[in-house]
């Protein structure tokens, strides 16, 4: 206890050293008309930001009990709807757990997103580091702005491109196949290929943004280290496995607790714009986000949609506390919070 006590109010002396406390600490005991009127520039340009949030963040929370209600419509005002719509408790998520196909969404959602999710990481890393390597960086430009640019086309006009391929009748597949003596494939019928066509579409479109972001992560390494390395006699791998993937790792580790939040959300247009809707491939491209559409289309329950969005919210935001609390348990300087 005697050690002790010394060790606390060195820490405590330490603690109330350091620059910027005693600022702290005497902002805090002035008043708050004099606080408001020095930081009223900051609140101005903030205020913005501040309606924006206000408006489309938390004004539509209180949807949020539309999951739990049969929501029917009475009127055009839509919180005199909300008003009278009858309570149902748990029966929407009931409903949808319940349904045929809610195994087959469930695991086409997560499996998919798992895939993209190591995919994403592992390519765009690699290629990233094959960018940074190259020494002529004109060369080097052109290849990333090549690789970035399918990121800004959406899926439609993706869709039409694909089709252009996998056409059954003037599909440049189809021709190739024809060619080469064997028979014409129903691509849009056929479900064997379609986890193959949405992973490697998927990648395509997005590798040129997601290498961007460990571009920036290997714009501030040390070129010395390399050096080092060099005249130690390191090959290149070895720089790479040593040096460049350790130094990547906190950017790895963000991306990756970042990506489960949404690892039960689907990119709505991968897959409904790409296999073109099609009826035959439901079983294999659907999830949770097509099934939601087409359950508001068909049905026009809208209290069943919103119970399988706000399902997707909760699983996303435990995914994220757990993963991150992972990560503070083993590495607690990479941990988001």
């Amino acid at each position: 206890m005697e050690d002790r006590q010394p060790k606390e109010q060195m820490k405590e002396a330490a603690i109330s050293n350091q620059p910027g406390i005693e600022n702290k600490r005497e902002a805090k005991k002035k008043p708050f008309k004099q606080r408001f009127k020095t930081n009223l520039p900051l609140l101005v340009f903030s205020l913005p930001a501040f309606i924006w949030f206000i408006i489309f963040a938390y004004l539509p929370m209180f949807g949020l009990i539309i999951p739990f209600k049969r929501y029917k419509i009475f009127s055009k005002n839509f919180f005199y709807n909300l008003y009278k719509s009858d309570w149902v408790g748990l029966d929407n998520f009931k409903f949808f757990f319940r349904s045929k196909d809610a195994w087959i969404i469930i695991r086409n959602t997560i499996g998919y997103n798992f895939i993209f999710i190591i995919l994403n990481i592992v390519l765009a890393m690699f290629t990233a580091i094959a960018l940074y390597e190259i020494l002529n960086k004109k060369a080097a430009k052109f290849y990333q702005t090549s690789m970035f640019l399918p990121h800004f086309l959406s899926w439609v006009v993706i869709s039409y491109a694909v089709f252009a391929f996998l056409s059954p009748d003037k599909g440049l597949l189809n021709r190739l196949l024809v060619s080469l003596g064997g028979d014409k494939i129903n691509w849009y019928t056929n479900t064997k290929f379609w986890p193959f066509f949405l992973v490697l579409i998927n990648s395509w479109k997005g590798l040129g943004y997601n290498t961007v972001v460990y571009l920036s992560a290997l714009s501030g390494v040390d070129r010395t280290y390399y050096e080092a390395a060099a005249m130690d006699g390191a090959t290149k791998w070895q720089q790479t496995k040593k040096i460049t993937i350790p130094l990547l790792k906190p950017v790895i580790i963000i991306i990756f607790v970042t990506s489960l939040a949404n690892i039960f959300r689907a990119d709505f247009g991968l897959f409904f714009q790409v296999p073109r809707n099609s009826g035959p491939l439901y079983n294999v491209t659907n999830v949770i986000d097509t099934y939601v559409f087409r359950a508001l289309l068909q049905t026009g329950d809208i209290g069943l949609s919103s119970a399988v969005s706000l399902l997707q919210s909760v699983v996303g935001t435990i995914l994220i506390l757990f993963s991150n609390k992972i990560v503070k348990r083993y590495d607690p300087q990479r941990s988001l919070f």
